[in-house]
């Protein structure tokens, strides 16, 4: 997303669009203290960045817009743009990765069908959809694997599509700079900087032995692999994640609810065999449901304690999935399930687990 609190900011109050805005976390001591969490374009055309002290970006732009940070908030609307992106990922939705509240990877291999040129038709629709359902832009990368795809998608921002085909990797990463290499910190920087090393083309030279004995041998690997633009790491939700959710589309469009209740029979299914297979009780449930149109509603509940039952899961899910089909006129394209606030299950088994 790009200057993702800001840009929302900008959605909910139009009149400050075309000032400078910056978001900023505020400590005990008030607007006095704090440090800037993000800003929009125009604050940092001034000079005024994330990390930065609010004191500073005051004396810095005293006439921007000041507006404290509203997660809570965010995090709703961050929700929201996620079950988009999950929409897209190959899987029925199961490749998808979220890495912070403002970015995710999704595989769409199968989806393009391996053509680079579909993946960026992919890529445009994303762009609209969560333009249209949210009012908000994002900047895509498109690569062979995770890294490339991360940097690429910082290449053209805002509101930008940068695609780096395979054979193209070597001249996206050949003069720039080690900083840019995802994954790469201050520290390293400066250890890889006393080596003579600047850009992602000459780390890319160094021997692995050299590399491995300045670094360790994980490090060390990885750095070498990172700077020829070698990423096998899958895209996969954390295990430690706390959820757990499928969605798959229905065979057609529709409102009916025979069909729509047979598919969600499925994902409730499918998700909680993962929650036994994982030990765990869950706390909320979440469904979600993309229109026709791609216009996405997603209504949860949370329950008084955490449980381990099927029945119950069914019995939230049936109940949401009732009120979101007697809301709407529009048909269904696809719907999803997920159980949250997950917990480790101990204690006395129910009657139920033993038959």
């Amino acid at each position: 997303m790009d200057y993702f609190y800001a840009a929302i900011e900008e959605r909910e109050d139009p009149s400050i669009k075309d000032k400078a805005v910056v978001v900023c976390m505020y400590s005990n001591r008030g607007e006095e203290g704090g440090a800037v969490s993000t800003c929009n374009y125009i604050a940092r055309d001034a000079g005024i960045h994330s990390a930065m002290p609010c004191r500073l970006a005051k004396s810095i732009k005293p006439d921007a817009v000041y507006l404290p940070v509203r997660k809570e908030f965010y995090t709703e609307v961050s929700n929201r743009i996620m079950e988009i992106l999950r929409s897209y990922a190959d899987g029925d939705g199961e490749l998808f990765e979220k890495i912070s509240i403002d970015e995710a990877f999704i595989e769409i291999t199968d989806g393009a069908g391996g053509d680079f040129d579909r993946a960026e038709q992919i890529a445009e629709r994303i762009k609209a959809d969560v333009k249209e359902m949210e009012g908000l832009t994002c900047s895509v990368g498109i690569g062979p694997n995770k890294i490339i795809a991360k940097m690429a998608s910082s290449r053209q921002k805002p509101d930008g599509i940068t695609l780096i085909r395979e054979g193209d990797v070597g001249d996206f990463l050949n003069e720039m700079p080690v900083s840019k290499l995802w994954g790469i910190g201050n520290v390293t920087e400066d250890k890889l900087a006393e080596m003579g090393i600047e850009t992602v083309s000459q780390l890319a030279e160094r021997d692995v032995q050299e590399l491995i004995g300045a670094f360790g041998k994980t490090r060390g690997t990885w750095l070498k692999m990172a700077a020829s633009g070698i990423d096998d790491s899958p895209v996969k939700e954390k295990t430690s994640s706390d959820q757990i959710g499928r969605m798959a589309s229905l065979t057609h469009d529709t409102r009916k609810s025979d069909l729509v209740l047979s598919l969600l029979d499925e994902l409730i299914d499918d998700v909680f065999s993962k929650v036994q297979s994982r030990s765990v009780s869950f706390r909320s449930v979440t469904v979600t449901v993309i229109h026709s149109n791609f216009k996405t509603v997603t209504k949860s509940h949370t329950l008084n304690h955490p449980v381990a039952d099927k029945s119950m899961l069914r019995e939230i899910s049936y109940q949401i999935m009732g009120e979101l089909l007697d809301n709407s006129t529009l048909n269904f394209r696809r719907i999803g399930v997920r159980v949250g606030s997950l917990q480790e299950s101990k204690g006395q088994k129910t009657l139920a687990e033993f038959f």
